[in-house]
């Protein structure tokens, strides 16, 4: 049975991994594998069908907690986007320097993403970049950089990257020291390279041409008989609603002691009752847009079923004891956290870091890896930062990648190997905090 759960997680993970070579979207097998997974558990397993309903039913409460929450933070930031709330920040910038761009670019995003998650804020990075780069050429490394701030802005916020965010919900991390303990090495992985890069690129950049014009009232959405329009008021109010409703799901959880899912859908009730009585005197045409039922049907639904089916897959190898072999196989070739942490960090680069972090939950028990044990937190700076070193190896890398068309060895030649430098920095900076602070 193990073997045949192993062949199926690999040949199905196979298809995720290559998702643009073969032109599959990465949801569908990892939805098949995720079923059949347990299909095969519940057909082979000696333990009685009640039994394995009551294992899967736990799994299934993990993994909804953490659906929730994402479905919750998404429909957030695309009410923001829906209202062109983050215009706030695209009329600050003002600078043709390339290298003065890059330092703005990066630190913005590497504080965005803790705030909001490092997909998401790439995503905004790329839309600002291309109204202020004009040259597809030119936006690429700062775009490639963009990656690499986003994950490491992700790392050292519970809310910031989906791994960080699995090992706060599942209980191995607290959300005020994780930021406490892997800031300043998320920092430092990015501004080692940020630093190299300001003697990579010289002179300036052609702006898009055309000049801005400054409504009081400025279009969202056109439909075929009409132009919608939100004030700069309405911008801002949303905006900061938003932002600030996803900076108090921490504090929530921290005073209620309530799952964070529960911080973040009611963040959203308040932000939908919000968004509701600001725009009821509106007709439905003009108000469904920009309204929470309209924002919906943009969510990245695809990528929720795929951490769906990613994670029940992971589940059946935790329950059926094959994680737990492959930790003690590590524990007896490695040893060592620092050096289990590296590789798991690395190899998150190759595939995907949502399973990775998720069979490591399942490897280690809390009784002897406790709340917020060494372990833990190295492998969130690992696992969220180690992507990085290949465009395919995190979700802020692929969304770039599918967004600007970023080549795969174009990458590897001119941003991986920044990446690697500033993973092992950051690495090295989080070890001798351990030494003289532990």
């Amino acid at each position: 049975m193990e073997t045949l759960l192993i062949v199926i997680f690999v040949v199905g993970y196979l298809a995720v991994v290559l998702e643009h070579n073969i032109h599959i979207n990465k949801s569908a097998p990892a939805l098949i594998i995720g079923i059949l997974c347990w299909t095969v558990y519940i057909l082979m397993t000696d333990k009685s069908a009640s039994e394995v309903h009551h294992e899967l039913h736990e799994y299934i409460s993990e993994v909804a907690s953490i659906l929730f929450f994402l479905l919750g933070a998404m429909t957030i930031v695309e009410l923001i986007d829906a209202h062109e709330g983050f215009d706030v920040i695209t009329k600050r910038i003002k600078t043709n320097e390339k290298i003065k761009l890059l330092w703005i670019i990066c630190l913005l995003t590497f504080f965005l993403s803790a705030l909001l998650d490092n997909l998401t804020t790439t995503i905004v990075m790329i839309s600002i970049l291309r109204k202020l780069v004009k040259t597809r050429k030119n936006r690429l490394f700062f775009i490639g950089m963009v990656i690499i701030a986003a994950n490491s802005g992700g790392a050292w916020s519970p809310i910031g990257d989906v791994t960080t965010t699995m090992l706060w919900i599942g209980g191995q991390i607290s959300s005020h020291n994780i930021v406490f303990t892997l800031l300043l090495p998320s920092f430092v992985c990015l501004l080692v390279p940020l630093i190299i890069s300001s003697f990579l690129i010289k002179g300036n950049f052609e702006s898009p041409d055309g000049d801005q014009i400054d409504f009081r009232m400025s279009p969202v959405r056109f439909t075929k008989s009409h132009i919608i329009y939100v004030s700069k008021f309405e911008k801002r109010l949303v905006f900061c609603a938003g932002i600030g409703s996803l900076i108090f799901v921490p504090f929530f959880k921290s005073f209620t002691h309530l799952p964070p899912f529960m911080g973040m859908l009611f963040s959203l009730g308040c932000l939908w009752l919000l968004t509701e009585i600001m725009h009821k005197d509106k007709n439905d045409e003009v108000k469904d847009p920009i309204s929470v039922i309209g924002v919906l049907k943009k969510v990245d639904v695809p990528s929720v079923l795929f951490f769906f089916g990613i994670l029940i897959a992971i589940s059946s190898l935790q329950a059926t004891g094959i994680l737990k072999n492959l930790a003690m196989m590590l524990d007896e070739s490695i040893g060592n956290i620092y050096l289990i942490g590296l590789s798991l960090g690395v190899l998150s680069a190759i595939v995907d870091n949502v399973p990775l972090v998720a069979a490591s939950m399942g490897m280690y028990d809390l009784k002897e890896f406790p709340l917020d044990h060494t372990l833990w937190e190295f492998i969130a700076y690992c696992a969220g930062t180690g992507g990085s070193a290949l465009i395919v190896g995190s979700a802020a890398g692929v969304a770039a990648m599918g967004m600007e068309r970023i080549n795969f060895i174009w990458y590897l030649k001119n941003i991986a190997w920044l990446a690697m430098v500033g993973y092992f920095a950051g690495a090295g900076i989080y070890i001798l905090q351990e030494i003289l602070f532990s």
